[in-house]
């Protein structure tokens, strides 16, 4: 969870002391927001927290696509995968 209080900071209070900041990302697994001019321009996060995110994002898509493919089940939207295929190799010229 971002905490605005300490997890905003400027470019150039992020340049003068980089080490400080990168241990403290690496302690409290929370992001860094670093302004320019008083704008959020970038997010910098400690590697491990970042491949937790990307984890947490394929799997809600995984997730997302069975939702979908259940729900088109129950409308009746699906057919035989031999009819599928056939019709996949049909149209690229696969022969078996």
């Amino acid at each position: 969870m971002l905490d605005i209080t300490k997890d905003i900071q400027s470019l150039t209070t992020f340049r003068r002391r980089p080490g400080d900041f990168i241990k403290e990302l690496k302690r409290t697994k929370r992001p860094l927001v670093l302004t320019v001019r008083g704008q959020a321009a970038a997010v910098v996060q400690d590697a491990e927290a970042y491949q937790r995110l990307l984890d947490i994002a394929a799997q809600a898509d995984s997730d997302e696509g069975i939702r979908q493919g259940l729900e088109d089940a129950d409308r009746g939207q699906v057919r035989p995968a031999r009819e599928f295929f056939a019709e996949f190799e049909a149209a690229n010229g696969i022969r078996r």
